[in-house]
């Protein structure tokens, strides 16, 4: 187990959001508890995110630090992990969630519509921002496993060798990297939305029980991107772009 050191206040007023979780992926749950965006929205300085959610920046160090004095096990420290191993966890892990899930969100979202679009006009437009999120997002996984994460392999084990990275390959790396992360935004917006329709995935009264279902999985759906994103956005993507 490491044991994570509480940053000073002066530090922590200036770094972003991201790099608190990346540090110690513990600090989300903090972040979610505020409303703070910690994965698409991770680029924000501490203080910045305080503003703009009129939270107090004191308040959110204290619960900051205490969630971090815990002992941190290795196998929650995602920074620490080497970058083709954390490439084939976010396979295995979120990439292997999504081509599980999608299927069946984007189904369960298009009966809900047709049965209670009448009533609940929001779940046509759920319907349809997700039927577009699912196409994106199976392409974005697609440039993910055939570009981004065979071209990290091979950098990393080209560094290890003391070799030299061919200029164009860098410059291929550095150009999908700004595209995914392009791609991260665009999803983060529409899942933001789907959650602002739904009124943070209030289910109405006069509900089915596919209504209720389909209203847990887009949660579900959602929790799990903001990891998956956040470990790309904030640990991830850097460290590829240093490479």
């Amino acid at each position: 187990m490491e044991k994570t050191t509480p940053e000073p206040a002066e530090k922590t007023n200036v770094e972003t959001v991201g790099s608190v979780v990346a540090r110690d992926f513990r600090t989300a749950q903090v972040f979610e508890k505020y409303g703070i965006d910690f994965c698409c929205g991770g680029n924000l300085p501490l203080a910045q995110a305080c503003r703009e959610r009129g939270i107090d920046l004191a308040t959110l160090q204290r619960d900051l630090e205490e969630t971090s004095a815990r002992p941190l096990e290795r196998s929650q420290n995602y920074d620490a992990w080497e970058l083709p191993f954390l490439a084939d966890y976010i396979v295995n892990a979120h990439h292997g969630y999504l081509k599980e899930s999608v299927p069946t969100i984007t189904a369960y979202a298009n009966k809900i519509a047709q049965v209670h679009g009448p009533n609940h006009p929001e779940v046509v437009q759920i319907a349809e921002i997700f039927e577009k999120v699912a196409a994106d997002l199976m392409q974005h996984l697609e440039n993910e496993e055939g570009q981004l994460f065979p071209a990290i392999r091979k950098l990393t084990e080209l560094k290890k060798e003391g070799g030299a990275p061919n200029p164009e390959e860098i410059r291929k790396l550095k150009a999908v990297l700004a595209e995914l992360g392009h791609e991260h935004d665009e999803v983060g917006a529409a899942v933001h939305e789907i959650r602002r329709l739904s009124k943070n995935y209030a289910v109405p009264a006069d509900a089915c029980n596919t209504f209720m279902v389909t209203y847990q999985k887009l949660k579900e759906f959602e929790d799990d991107l903001h990891k998956h994103v956040h470990l790309e956005n904030n640990i991830l993507f850097p460290k590829a772009a240093r490479l």
